[in-house]
Parts: structure tokens; sequence; C-alpha cells
């Protein structure tokens, strides 16, 4: 599968409204100014190389967000500053969007400047008053929560938390919104190759976009039993407070970054999550993946 500009452009705002109000919405989401993004890819943990910078220039995710963000209305901002959550500067962004890894108010791996206390408890005020975010792969490995428990109130907004991943593999991904902006241009189904995350600690109000199909995978291999469990969400939407949350796992590999399907769907997910468009994110999970809190241990 494959989708030239124009064709993402009409899959990531449209595909929930009548073809008659089309150009209506498309044209509205080009009126005013943009939507200013930050882009946050800060590496507390392991450094991914979609988002590793060599000198001053930008890593290959934060070129492409920068990019198709401005051809859909997105003034996107790529750092790795913790320091841009400081309750004096949080206030000038509409979004934020993670791909992160780790205790982001550490130095590191990256020795970048973390986050602050106090800027890690204004960023997750600020989606709770109503700042969208968006989180990709990694966003899920990062601020774990205690083994003991409470949840680490990152995780409770984003809506899961990295366990283990096995090798990359094709995998079949199912569709169980294909209304969600972005989401239709996949189809029933999909097959792509990816580094898998399995993910715990789903809350029983998220709704699912995108389903992990276990059957198709490669669950055990050298004592990873990663996938060895029913099927599981891999993208989903919630509200946390006033915020619009959404997430995917997808997003570790190049080509899967230079795809221009997951390109619209990242699209889809800013227009979703700042306001620009509408989409149902009524929870599903107990319907589209029953099995969701079986896991291995």
């Amino acid at each position: 599968m494959d989708l030239n500009r124009r064709q993402m452009l009409l899959a990531t705002g449209a595909a929930m409204i009548g073809a008659g109000s089309m150009s209506r919405v498309l044209a509205a989401g080009d009126k005013g100014s943009p939507k200013k993004v930050l882009f946050f890819t800060k590496s507390a943990g392991f450094i991914h190389p979609v988002i590793d910078r060599v000198g001053d220039k930008l890593s290959l995710a934060e070129r492409i967000l920068t990019e198709i963000g401005k051809e859909h209305g997105f003034e996107v901002v790529a750092t790795k500053d913790g320091r841009m959550f400081d309750p004096d500067k949080i206030g000038q962004w509409d979004a934020f969007v993670f791909e992160t890894t780790g205790d982001l108010t550490v130095p590191g791996t990256d020795k970048t400047p973390p986050m602050s206390k106090d800027g890690k408890a204004a960023f997750l005020d600020a989606i709770r008053q109503g700042k969208g975010f968006v989180g990709m792969h990694c966003a899920t490995d990062t601020f774990h929560s205690p083994k003991d428990g409470p949840l680490d109130p990152y995780i409770e907004m984003i809506g899961g938390e990295f366990i283990v991943h096995g090798d990359q593999q094709h995998t079949r991904i199912l569709v169980t919104d294909p209304a969600f902006p972005g989401a239709g241009a996949f189809g029933s189904s999909f097959m792509i190759k990816d580094e898998w995350y399995a993910l715990k600690n789903f809350p029983d109000d998220l709704h699912v976009i995108l389903v992990q199909d276990t059957e198709t995978m490669e669950k055990t291999k050298g004592g990873n039993k990663a996938y060895d469990r029913p099927n599981f969400p891999e993208t989903w939407a919630r509200m946390h407070g006033k915020g619009r949350v959404f997430y995917t796992s997808m997003g570790h590999r190049e080509d899967v970054w230079e795809n221009p399907l997951y390109q619209g769907l990242l699209i889809g997910a800013l227009n979703w999550t700042t306001g620009k468009v509408e989409a149902s994110v009524e929870p599903n999970v107990t319907k589209v993946t029953p099995g969701y809190l079986k896991y291995p241990s």
C-alpha cells in the first residue's frame, strides 16, 4: 500500500464525515495561524536511530514530522531540551509529540537538559486542561511506574506501559476504527514490519484504533514470551481530562517513518488532538480486545 501526498491529506481529516463536507473541512484546516507542536525526542534511556541526530542536523523522524506538519497547518518545533516544559514556556504549545525513553527528569543517555519536576507537572497539567498529546513507539517506554505501583501519572495519561519486545517482524495489524483520522487508508488490516512493543497497564477507557494481531506473530523465541498473549491495543485514543491523547506503538524503523500511510496517521492524530477535526473516541477496548489484560508475567 502506498499513498501520494494528496491521498494522505484526504485520509487524515475527512474519513469520518460525508464526502460533501470534505472540502469544507480541508479548507477550515488551512485557516488561521498554524497549530504549534513541540516534538520532544529526548532519550534518557535507549536512543532510537530514527531520532538520533548527527551534530546539529535534525534526525529522520524530526525532519519528516516538521515537513509534513508544515504542509498540513502545523508549526512543529523539534527539541531534546526538557527546559521547554518549564511552567513559563509550556503555554505556547497547542500539542506535544513524544518519541522518548526513560526518566525525562534526568540527563540520562543523551545528556540533554532534562525536564524539571515542575516541568513534568506543568506538562501533565497542560494535557488535563486541554492540550493535545501524540506518542509514538517508545513514548510508552518513558517514565516507568514503580514495580509495586502506583502508576506514574505520565503512564496514566498515555494509557499503556512498555514491558518488552521481541525481534522485529512482519505482523498483521487489524483496523478497528477506520473512521479515525488517518486510519481508513490502511483498509481493514495490513502487514508491516516494525519492532512491536508488548504493553500493559491499559485503562478501560481506551478507544482502540489498531489492534496487534498476535496470531500472526512469532510469539516465543529464546525464552522471550512478549507476544504469547491475546490480541491487545496497538494504537489508541483517549481523553485525559479535557486533553486529547493518541498513541501508536509503530515508529521504530526508518521505513515506517518514511511510509506515507504512517505519516498520514500522525497527521490525522495531530488534527484530532488539536481539535482541527472531530472523531468518536468512545471506549471500545473490552469489545475489540477482550483479552487485553492478559499478558505474560
